[in-house]
Formats: structure tokens, sequence, C-alpha cells
């Protein structure tokens, strides 16, 4: 696919994903739908969809849009590209431009708000000041972008060295995180994880570094039972028996 017609696609999925679609499950259904789409193809339009879904609204105020088109359009302005030669209306990219697009693109736009600059909910912002307070502005804005890659080195069977050699073997790029004994950050790659030797052998497992930093600070006893408020797949279940107490 070429980069206009994975444009095309991300409209294609924000809109249903706007009309009340998941994130998750659109974009499974697109892919069955399309199977002429390749893994690099679906990657890279995926990346783009949960871009936008992360953005959205300072996405859609820099187009002046409230439209799947005008999140893309959005997306394209905050990188720099240019928009008309991504909606041509040739073959399989985007319609081209029409007069209110436009006319709301040249249009100023006025300046945005804090919720709306930095994505986040305009009713939760006297919470989140309350909350954040001066680190309001640094947290929302981490979460606009897309949140590192974090692996747990499975302490039972392997050391975070080895594993990072193990990891490397596959052109996989992970680094010790500081003050989590069990934690890699993964650099470069972070895609072929999955299909790594030292992930499909229970070498190490996908997991955020805080996870592991409260699973590794709970004060173990052999026999206690440890009640999870947050529980997910299990692997803070499986970061606690490593620690084999």
């Amino acid at each position: 696919m070429t980069p206009n017609a994975r444009c095309a696609a991300a409209i294609d999925i924000l809109g249903a994903i706007l009309s009340g679609g998941t994130g998750d499950r659109v974009l499974a259904n697109w892919g069955r739908g399309n199977r002429y789409a390749g893994s690099k193809d679906r990657a890279a339009i995926r990346d783009i969809v949960f871009e936008c879904l992360r953005r959205k609204q300072s996405f859609m105020h820099s187009a002046g849009l409230n439209s799947a088109r005008g999140l893309v359009m959005g997306y394209l302005l905050a990188s720099g590209a240019e928009l008309v030669p991504v909606f041509t209306g040739e073959k399989f990219a985007p319609a081209a431009l029409t007069g209110d697009e436009l006319q709301a693109l040249k249009a100023d736009q006025p300046a945005p708000s804090d919720a709306t600059r930095l994505d986040y909910p305009s009713w939760l912002e006297t919470r989140l000041q309350t909350s954040l307070g001066d680190g309001l502005e640094a947290n929302m804005a981490a979460l606009q972008s897309r949140a590192a890659v974090y692996l747990r080195v499975n302490s039972k069977k392997t050391t975070r060295d080895n594993a990072i050699a193990s990891l490397a073997a596959d052109q996989i790029t992970a680094v010790a995180v500081a003050d989590v004994e069990t934690a890699l950050q993964v650099t470069q790659n972070p895609r072929r994880v999955a299909q790594s030797k030292a992930y499909l052998t229970g070498l190490v497992e996908l997991q955020d570094a805080g996870s592991q930093s409260l699973a590794l600070d709970v004060p173990l006893k052999a026999g206690a039972r440890v009640l999870d408020y947050c529980a997910g797949g299990g692997g803070k279940s499986l970061a606690l028996a490593a620690r084999g107490v």
C-alpha cells in the first residue's frame, strides 16, 4: 500500500470508531476484510489510528474539522506533511479536499484550551489539577505519545544480561531500567518481540515497569495471599511467583 492508501484506510477505520466502534475490534475487522494489506501496512495504519485517538482533540482543532478526515489531516499537519498531495482522490488515496475543508484549514483557529492542547477531557481538569499540580502538563504531554515497550525478565529462567543478549540475537535492542531489577526497555524493533526466542521460550514477557516495581515492593512471605484490585492477564501474579518466596 502507498502512504496515501494507508491514510485512506485510517480514515475509514477512524470513521467507524467515531461512530461507536472500539479501536481494536474495528482494526481487526478491517484487517480481515482487506487481506491484501501486508503486516507492515497493518502496523503503519494501526500507528496512524492510535496516534489520532491519543491526540483526538488537538488534531481536530488544528484541522478545524471534527471528523475522521479532520483527524488524519491533523495528524499530517503535526508531522509537517502537505495535505493536497495526500488527499488527491486518485486510486486508493483519500478523496480530494472539499471547499468546506479548505475553508476550515485556512480559517484562523482560536487558541486551544489546555484540555484541547493536551488532549484530556475538560470535565476532568479540576481533578487532574488537584492530583497532579505542577506536573499536569508533563503528565498529559507524556500520554500524547506512544508508550515505551517494557519487558519483565523471568528470573526463574535467566538473568537480565542473558535476556538482553538473547533479544539482541533477534535484532532487538533492550536496556536495563534503573531501580527495577527485572525490567528492560525495548529501544529498537519492539514489534519483533512477540516472535523472538526470548519471548517464545518465556525468558521475558511484556509488562510495564511500573507494574514490575509494584510486584517487587509487595512484602511477601510463605503462604501469603495477595489480592490484586487491578488484575489483567496475570502478569503481576507471575512476577510475584518468580520471586520464589
